[in-house]
């Protein structure tokens, strides 16, 4: 349990970044190379680098070789555990949700407060 918490940790704290969003929203239609994916962004291709390693080292994506140029796929077994834990969270929450709508909905016993007399 430890340990998929921190894989999710680090798996959310790659998707937290906005240039990492774009590549792996990019990568989602197909495989492309390094050059390809760092093309929109105004950064050097160091900096660029830096969110690729951080991608791969988390199992969003892999990078491979093909003579000089480095392509990178995504991998989409990573996204079920997202979804999974997401679907437990969604789950958790429905049920917690669901009680308080059944409270809050609930007939209440008319009480009322003793009259009381002033003197």
């Amino acid at each position: 349990m430890a340990q998929r918490l921190s894989t999710l940790d680090g798996v959310f704290q790659a998707v937290a970044d906005p240039t990492r969003r774009a590549v792996l929203g990019r990568l989602g239609s197909g495989p492309a190379s390094i050059g390809e994916l760092a093309a929109p962004f105004d950064m050097a291709l160091p900096s660029f680098m830096k969110h690729i390693r951080y991608l791969e080292k988390n199992g969003l994506i892999t990078t491979r070789k093909i003579g000089r140029v480095r392509m990178c796929t995504i991998e989409r077994d990573r996204f079920t555990l997202i979804e999974s834990w997401l679907s437990e969270q969604r789950s958790i929450w429905a049920g917690r949700t669901d009680r308080l709508e059944q409270f809050v909905t609930a007939p209440t016993p008319d009480v009322r407060p003793d009259k009381e007399t002033s003197a």
